[in-house]
């Protein structure tokens, strides 16, 4: 795959950043895109600017704001609380949001003359969000195919990995400490190690635990 283009879906956590290092060792030429839809944090759009930047990697801004508007949840409205123990989809769950996000991807992508877009995305370490499921990718993957006549591969390099995989490939890739000190995955906009109480923080953090015990 070396001699593809590739455009990566960024929000600079540790996810896409990881993808984000993946990417650039996989492809000829690598693009994010990151969306502003409104999320809680002006700082997560910020700290995605700042990474494409140190990476060289050139950096497009969407405006999705329509999504917040449209939407009720704890990423876009202020005077919610994150609550994670919902029996149903914890309030954290954004309605369309990697359907929008991939499906706008595309539409540049395809402007760019790219092919493959990278996302991560992953079922096995997830809070339950249906639009993250390997089932889901798939189909959107065929149908964007389809409505465009163009041969689009989503690339999922984190869809079996759980959070302590997830950090070693960081590390095989030669990031694991920028990852750790330069991401922003939580919730409440702490840079870094987070807030240690939301949820994307315990679970970024049990990972990295479990990782560092075995890491030589």
């Amino acid at each position: 795959m070396q001699h593809e283009k590739a455009l990566v879906v960024f929000s600079g956590g540790q996810d896409s950043t990881t993808c984000l290092f993946w990417a650039k060792q996989q492809f000829s030429h690598v693009e994010a895109v990151t969306f502003a839809y409104g999320q809680r944090h002006d700082a997560e759009i910020e700290v995605a600017k700042e990474i494409a930047a140190e990476l060289d990697v050139p950096h497009h801004i969407l405006d999705l704001s329509l999504l917040g508007q449209l939407t009720s949840n704890a990423l876009t409205r202020h005077d919610l609380d994150i609550d994670s123990k919902s029996s149903e989809l914890p309030n954290t769950f954004v309605d369309g949001r990697n359907h929008l996000f991939l499906s706008f991807a595309a539409v540049m992508a395809k402007q760019l003359g790219m092919h493959h877009i990278v996302t991560g995305v992953c079922e096995t370490d997830f809070s339950g969000y249906p639009d993250c499921r390997d089932q889901f990718i798939k189909s959107l993957n065929v149908t964007l195919n389809l409505a465009m006549d163009y041969p689009f591969v989503i690339d999922t390099p984190l869809m079996w990995l759980d959070k302590k995989e997830t950090w070693a490939l960081a590390d095989e890739l030669g990031a694991f400490d920028y990852v750790k000190e330069r991401t922003l995955t939580c919730y409440n906009g702490v840079i870094g190690s987070g807030c240690g109480e939301c949820p994307a923080c315990k679970l970024r953090q049990n990972g990295l635990t479990a990782y560092e015990e075995v890491r030589v």
